[in-house]
């Protein structure tokens, strides 16, 4: 086009080099706190021998689910240690942790405000459009900038993929909670802040469920790309194996990531299916509740006249 070229690169460096200049302290102190939470979470899953974090995992699969989702937990943790990835699968999965945490407190927020406000969610919604067509691997360049190498990078790329399922899904189980259950606790008196906190957020539970399961599972598929910039993990199993063309290395690497994946993802499902059946149970009981009378004028409407008790002799 006549050598017209529209200098948007140039000015994107040049806002990030004014952002380093600027808030240089900041983003060093956003890195020491998300490596200590990282670290935190890492020798939580390390420290203790690894029969000791199967029997905890597997417990708690059992607890969601039953006593089938326990052992098969147990066996895929079997797994991977006899392919001897344990160390850098508990490396991914306080990774994941972490990443997880992070963007659900802050996507659950934004979805609640997306939900009570049209105007912000107007202004949301493209954000999270972009941010879910972008490139993954593009969000790596920026979090290198600003925090150079190693698993803080990861950390923050995967918070800003794994974030939009869950604003999503927050939202549309606030909007999708019935305008009627609202309306009662309005016409009780009831103000808003309660009204989200007993009504709307118990009733959009479900939903917001999928979103953290969803974050989880975004979080995981980011473990490989994470690789690439020193996370380590399996995610760095994996680039060492392409590097070296290591067939084998590759393959235990990622079958790691999908026994986690399947375990991660099962658990979260359990949880979600109970606040389902929470969900419905309270929903069928401000039905009844609604359709019983109040009183007892309204329970018979036409009053019978008063007995006149017999005479005594």
């Amino acid at each position: 086009m006549n050598g017209f070229r529209l200098p948007l690169g140039e000015w994107i460096e040049a806002i990030f080099r004014t952002i380093t200049d600027v808030a240089g302290g900041f983003f060093s102190a956003l890195r020491t706190i998300f490596l200590g939470a990282y670290d935190a979470v890492d020798w939580l899953f390390s420290a203790p021998p690894f029969w000791a974090v199967i029997i905890a995992i597997a417990a708690l699969a059992w607890w969601a689910r039953g006593w089938k989702l326990g052992v098969g937990t147990a066996l895929g943790l079997l797994v991977i240690l006899g392919v001897d990835q344990w160390d850098n699968a508990m490396d991914s999965l306080a990774l994941v942790l972490v990443a997880s945490a992070i963007a659900i407190a802050v996507a659950v927020p934004l979805g609640i405000l997306a939900a009570r406000n049209d105007v912000a969610s107007r202004i949301i919604r493209p954000i999270l459009d972009f941010m879910q067509t972008m490139p993954a691997m593009v969000y790596l360049i920026p979090a290198l900038v600003l925090f150079r190498v190693g698993v803080v990078p990861g950390i923050v790329a995967t918070i800003v993929f794994a974030m939009a399922p869950g604003v999503r899904l927050t939202e549309l189980g606030i909007r999708g909670v019935d305008r009627e259950v609202v309306e009662a606790g309005q016409a009780f008196g009831s103000s808003p802040g309660r009204i989200l906190r007993q009504i709307q957020l118990p009733l959009a539970m479900p939903s917001i469920m999928a979103g953290v399961n969803q974050v989880i599972m975004l979080s995981l598929s980011m473990v490989v790309i994470a690789g690439m910039v020193g996370a380590g993990g399996l995610g760095g199993q994996v680039v060492a194996s392409l590097t070296r063309l290591d067939v084998g290395l590759g393959f235990e690497a990622g079958l790691s990531v999908v026994i986690l994946a399947v375990i991660l993802d099962r658990i979260t499902g359990a949880f979600g299916g109970g606040f389902r059946g929470k969900a419905g149970t309270a929903k069928a009981a401000t039905k009844a509740k609604a359709a019983t009378p109040q009183t007892a004028a309204e329970a018979d409407p036409e009053p019978q006249p008063p007995r006149v008790p017999a005479a005594t002799a």
